[in-house]
Parts: C-alpha cells; structure tokens; sequence
C-alpha cells in the first residue's frame, strides 16, 4: 500500500467515526421504505403485444371501424336524424361473439344513471331558473332512439342495450382478418348544453332566435377491443372521456342552406356549398402565412341571421385515420382561416365564430391554432391531418379530431378583459392540442384520464411559453401544484385512479401530471433527455393505443434515467415533497485531532503503526475549538499537507488545486414522503450565490436526512433549499439557513 492510499484510508476511516458518532440510535420500528425499487409489482408484465422498452410488440395489433354515415339536423325542432353503416374489421387473434357499441347521448336519458351517482343535499338558496328546472320540470328527454339495426344483406340484427353501451350479437364469431357491416338507424333530441349540460349541444340566441350548434357523439361509436382488458365497455358516467377505434369516415350531413358549417375531415364538395367570393378567399388563405383571410365575413353572417331558410344543403366530408368525427354548424358563423408551414407539410388553422365572439376572435383564434400546431408539432411530429378548427362556443372545452370547441366571449359591447382573453387563448391551445393526445396517441380516456388530458396540459404549458413567456400559466409551474399536493389526505388520490374516482379533477388529472412532467423536463433529465424520450413516445404510439405502461418506459428506455422512483411517488400516491434544513456546521482545518479523534487514533495505531499524515477537522463551537488557532484554511499552515502536497505534485498541477478556506457540514431533512433531487444555492458574504444540485438517489440510503460537506473560498451567509421553487416543496418555512421567517405564498 502507497502512502497516499493509507493517508486516503485513514481519512475515510475517521469521518465514518464522526459520522457514526453523529448518528442517532436506531428507531426499532422504523423500516426502510426503498422508494428507488423498480416498479415489477405495480407495472403490468412486458408481453409479445407490448415491450419491457415501451414499444409496441412484434404481436401488437388494433382494430379498424369505417363509417358511412348521413345526418340532417332539423334545426326548427333541435333533432338529429341518422343512419349509418360500420364496417369492423377483427385484427385480434381471437374470434368475437358479439360487438359492443357506445351510445353516449344516452347520458342525457330521463333513464340514465348519471345524475343519479352522487350526492344531492339541499341547497339553502337557488335561482328561480335552477329552482324550477330541478324541482319543478321534467328532464330533457334526450338519448338515441335506435329504430334498426341490420347487417349487409338487411336482415335485422339482435342487440341489447345497458345505459351507454350497446351489444350486438353476431351470428357467427368474427374471425381474426374478417369484417363485419352493420346498418344503423337513428334519432335523438339535442340538448341546449348551457341549460342540460354535455360536451355538445346547442345555443339559443334570444336577440335574433338563432341556434349555434356543436355536434359530437351523435352517432353510435364502435367501442376499443385491445390485448389490455378485451372490450373496453366501462360506461359513460360523465368524467372518463372516450375510448375509440381509429377508422375512415365519409360523411354527408344535410343543414339549412343558410348555414356555415365545419367539421372533421376534408369538406369534398366546397364549390357546391360556397359563394364565388368565399371560393376565393380560400384559396388566398392558403396561401396566407402571416396572417388569417375572412372567409364568411361578419356583414354575410349577420345577413343571414335574419332569415331562416326552408331550402337544405348537404355537406360532404372525408377523413382517413381519425377515431372520431365532430361538426359545429350556425348561420351565424363568420369562418376565417390561414396557412401552416410545418417541417414536412402545410395545413390550415381554422376559426368560426358568431359576431359576438368579436373582435376577440378574429383577432386572436385562428393565430392561436397555428401557433399550437407549430409548438405541438416541433415537440412530437408533424401534425398528420390537413386542418385544425377551433369553435367558438360559450362555455365549452372539447375536442375531436381536427375540430374543437372553446369559450371566451367579450361583453355585449365588445370589450373583454386579459383575463377573459388568455383564458380563451388557453383553451385553445389546450383543445386543438388535443389533435395530438389523445386524437393521435391513442389512449384510453375513459380509464385513465391523465394521458390526455395530463400530457396535453404540459404540451400546453410550453405551448404558452412559447407564445409569451411571460404568460400566466396556471398549470406546469412546480409551485401551482403546492395547494392541491399540501392539501387533506382524505381528498386526494394517486393520478393513478378511474377518471370517476377523482374528487379534485382539474388538479389531479390536469395540474398534476402537467408538473410533474415539468419537473422532470427542468429540473431532473434535463431537457435535451427529456425532449427525445418525449418525442420518442409520441412516434412510437401514434395512431396507436398506449398504456401507462407504455408511457413510463419508453420514458426510461429512451433515456437512460431509471425514473421509476418518479413514477411511484408522483403518480402511484399522494405523497408530497418537503425538504429542509436541519442543521448546519463550520469546520476548520486543525494540525490537532479532538479528543474523540485521538482516542480512534489511538486505537489505530495499535493496529497499523504506520498511519502516515493525517488532516483534522474541529468543529466551530466544539470544546477544542480555538479561535485564535482555527482560522481560514491555507494549504502552507498545514506542515503535513504541506509536505504530502508538494511530494505529490509538481508545481503545475500544485497551481491547479483549490484551496477552500471554510468547510460547512450541512444535514438535510425530509419530512415529506415524496423523492426529489435536493437543490442548494449557497450564498456568500460578498452577495455571490453558487448552485448545487444533487439526483434524488442521495436519499436512497436514508429516506430521512442527509449530510453533504461544502468547501468553499468564501464564507457562506446563507443557503436556501429549492430556491427558484422547481420541486414543488410544500413548505418553504424550513428551507433557508440561518432560520428566518418564510411567509407562504399559500397563506
């Protein structure tokens, strides 16, 4: 053994004494909860279908539901009349016995369920409006009325239908490769969505008697059949949105001819439904990059709320690849649009707005769309579809393939207010966003509602922040999620819960996953990681159907981060992160061991004689603390390291050795049960400030505290855990050293 591996031994060797020494006895009832386990216990079993890398399996496979549907909207009695032919196509290597069908207009059912699952206590004072419409009226009578249905050769089919769900019996098993035709008919009454609620409905307009209509689940929707659970069959209760089979869609839907119309897929027949005038200006916003074109204008629409024509129109629409269709139609639609430049393609962002949307809305939506689609784009891939749409919508946030709905509406005389303004550019961002998760990354909403609508929520975030960085973005920020994760135990649940199991939604499957996944992008991987991993999800599960699973360990696989701490913690429980300062000791360097040091010393020798040099630390305050010996430390003082430095190094490599005056023993606490990297700014006498950082493996050995030693030039006046607020501490108060009054900004 060389000298320098004794005095390097011996070294070691006396501050695991000093450390045993610190350390208290050991609590017989504490157990080590190892939050750095791998996740084999909670994590379904990697499978041919999906891999142990998150990818899909060499046996992965979906199934394909085509549409041909016709739908006329009667728009003096608010009905929608249908029929319908659904081509299955079984991919699955298992025959089917039976198909099931989503009916989720049934919600509004005077039979349905819905309104029936929660609690109803009295309240002690109620509109005259809300009063008569709970007490007094009957509920609205909506839901399908299904008049047939039958297969290619029209012969009625046998079916049974249980609240939202449909299934219909087969004849024969369908057999892996075959296909299925089925032929349905339908009607069902619309709902007036700000007075009966739901994700589309109607308008009234009481100034000119005028309907705005936002068309969605109208007609019966094949339902997810997967290698995950088989049927996805869950029923629609309200929150848990939908899970859907990707397919093509031809669809004919027959409006008043005075109507403005737009919808998911590509309109197939606009010289047959548009003016000379309006033909033109499409085309010039297709070539229009910088700015929006009116198409309708303002004065064409508000012509045609005077009228209410008697003639029809039929709209023809195209889509390859979607899972769903939506349409939005009023003659009171003004309708702008402009191009798109993406990486690899050019599409369309799209507005249509009534007047009283102005002039926000022709300001702002349509700008926003394309913004949206260049952010959300550059982040995952090219958005695939040939246009975007955003509606406006009082009230409403949904969205479908291609087309969404979004509120945000001035006063009567036109003014708005900012935060009626960044409220709407929010929820534009957020439901065109929404093209990407969960339209296109396919996941399952009815079941876990955070894969849409958490992963969307952080594509939006940075979305904002890339429209304005100074814009007052509620969800993605670490210190937002503080209020909700510091809250009582007894509301909150893990992200991983059924969408009908969260009592706080917004913060569970919207606020939550967003930070996190802001947090792991600022503060842990790093975004250069993180952005590939992100990306790499997106491509691999686009147009397909993603687990959780799938999500967490294309996360790693593409990384190289074993984040399955991060998982547990922040998705698997309510934990929270608080992280502070304990304790904090200044040493000196010392030509003299203390008393305990000595009698180690002692013992060591006796057992190897030659311990070669030894450097001592004393502690500030310590009974063999001398003020007048233990100053700033300087290599020269120190005859052994003297001596050890200059046998070691040549004069060179001397020139390059730090030379730290003050050295600062600092124990870190952990009273939250959340894993978090422990982020340190140290600020020094002169007012300069240093940062540290270190992995959240530093609590892998003791989920309770921790010690690091910092070495510095300069004397430390104080250090601050978390400073910039990046990992959701919940309580500030005990992150700053000397202590000093914190007020929360929660208080």
């Amino acid at each position: 053994m060389t000298k320098q591996s004794n005095f390097l031994l011996v070294s070691l060797l006396t501050t695991a004494l000093v450390v045993a020494q610190e350390t208290p006895k050991p609590d017989p009832n504490y157990r080590n909860p190892d939050k750095f386990k791998q996740m084999y216990d909670v994590l379904a079993t990697p499978n041919m279908y999906r891999t142990a890398s998150g990818a899909p399996g060499p046996e992965y496979y979906q199934q394909q539901a085509d549409y041909k549907i016709k739908v006329e909207l009667d728009d003096r009695n608010q009905k929608v009349y249908g029929s319908e032919v659904i081509t299955y196509t079984n991919n699955a290597k298992e025959a089917l016995d039976y198909l099931w069908i989503q009916l989720d207009q049934n919600q509004h059912s005077r039979k349905s369920l819905s309104p029936l699952q929660n609690g109803d206590r009295t309240e002690p004072a109620l509109g005259a409006q809300q009063f008569s419409r709970k007490y007094l009226e009957e509920r609205f009578d909506g839901g399908f009325n299904i008049e047939y249905i039958k297969d290619a050769a029209g012969k009625p089919m046998a079916y049974s239908v249980n609240q939202t769900m449909m299934r219909v019996e087969l004849p024969k098993p369908l057999a892996h490769g075959e296909k299925i035709s089925l032929n349905i008919k339908w009607w069902y009454n619309i709902n007036n969505y700000l007075l009966d609620g739901g994700r589309s409905g109607y308008e009234h307009f009481d100034a000119d008697g005028n309907n705005l209509y936002i068309v969605a689940q109208f007609y019966p929707r094949m339902a997810v059949y997967n290698d995950v659970e088989g049927w996805q069959n869950q029923q629609f209760w309200g929150s848990g949105e939908f899970a859907l089979p990707f397919g093509n869609f031809e669809v004919e839907i027959t409006v008043p001819a005075d109507h403005i119309m737009e919808a998911t897929g590509t309109l197939m027949n606009r010289n047959e439904i548009f003016t000379p005038a309006q033909l033109a200006r499409y085309a010039e916003a297709e070539k229009s990059f910088d700015k929006p074109v009116v198409i309708v204008t303002q004065e064409e629409a508000t012509a045609a709320e005077k009228g209410f024509s008697d003639k029809k129109k039929t709209w023809k629409f195209k889509a390859d690849n979607v899972r769903d269709f939506g349409f939005a139609t009023s003659r009171k639609f003004i309708m702008d649009a402009m191009a798109v430049k993406l990486a690899t393609k050019n599409v369309m962002a799209v507005s249509v707005y009534p007047k009283e949307g102005n002039p926000l809305w022709g300001e702002y939506s349509t700008r926003v769309v394309a913004h949206t689609l260049k952010s959300y784009s550059s982040h995952t891939f090219d958005y695939p579809y040939p246009k975007a749409v955003s509606v406006h919508a009082q009230d409403q946030g949904m969205e479908y393939p291609m087309i969404c709905w979004n509120w945000g509406r001035p006063d009567a005389d036109g003014k708005y207010t900012d935060r009626v303004k960044n409220g709407m550019i929010s929820v534009i961002v957020h439901e065109v966003g929404h093209n990407f998760f969960p339209m296109i990354v396919n996941s399952d909403e009815r079941q876990w509602t955070w894969m849409d609508e958490g992963l969307n929520s952080f594509m939006e975030y940075m979305a904002l922040m890339e429209w304005d960085p100074k814009f007052p973005a509620t969800r993605g920020p670490a210190k937002n999620i503080v209020p909700y994760m510091s809250g009582d135990q007894k509301n909150l649940e893990p992200i991983m819960t059924n969408s009908e199991s969260i009592r706080q939604f917004g913060n569970n499957a919207y606020g939550k996953p967003a930070c996190g996944l802001n947090i792991l992008r600022e503060t842990i991987m790093g975004r250069e990681l993180f952005d590939y991993a992100f990306k790499t999800y997106a491509n691999r599960w686009k147009f397909k159907h993603p687990t959780p699973e799938d999500f967490f360990r294309t996360m790693e696989d593409a990384s190289a981060f074993d984040l399955d701490w991060f998982w547990r913690g922040w998705f698997f429980t309510t934990d929270y992160n608080d992280i502070g300062i304990k304790e904090v000791k200044k040493y000196f360097v010392s030509n003299e061991p203390s008393k305990e040091v000595e009698e180690f010393m002692k013992k060591r020798r006796r057992r190897n004689a030659d311990v070669g040099p030894m450097v001592y630390m004393i502690e500030e305050g310590s009974s063999d603390y001398k003020p007048e010996l233990n100053k700033p430390f300087v290599i020269k003082d120190f005859k052994a390291l003297d001596t050890y430095v200059n046998e070691h190094f040549t004069a060179e490599e001397r020139a390059k050795l730090k030379e730290p005056k003050f050295f600062y023993q600092v124990t870190f606490d952990k009273p939250g049960g959340l894993v978090m990297p422990l982020l340190v700014e140290l600020t020094f006498e002169d007012g300069t400030t240093e940062m540290h950082q270190f992995p959240a493996q530093i609590w892998r050995m003791n989920d309770k505290e921790v010690s690091r030693t910092f070495a510095t030039t300069k004397a430390i006046t104080k250090i601050t855990v978390d400073p910039k607020e990046e990992t959701a501490d919940i309580d500030t108060q005990n992150n700053v050293w000397p202590k000093q009054e914190v007020k929360s900004k929660f208080d």
